[in-house]
């Protein structure tokens, strides 16, 4: 899939639940309570991201959140 840009107001819902998928499959395992990425055996991360899906939060604001919790998906 190409994506010309990842912002709310350039993409569809589709489009966002797929740009989440294809991120976090990078390293082609489940990503639930995986430490793989800095998770810290920390939750769900699909659930994490459901502000962008919905369109509610850009994923910079939502990488930002997560570096500022020390990694931790809440």
């Amino acid at each position: 899939m190409k994506i010309n840009s990842i912002l709310i107001k350039d993409t569809t819902r589709e489009e966002r639940i797929r740009i989440v998928q294809e991120g976090l499959n990078q390293c082609g395992g489940a990503c639930d309570y995986c430490n793989g990425c800095d998770n810290l055996g920390g939750g769900l991360v699909d659930t994490f991201y459901e502000p962008y899906i919905n369109g509610e939060k850009e994923l910079r604001q939502l990488n930002e959140e997560y570096r500022s919790n020390s990694g931790m998906v809440k």
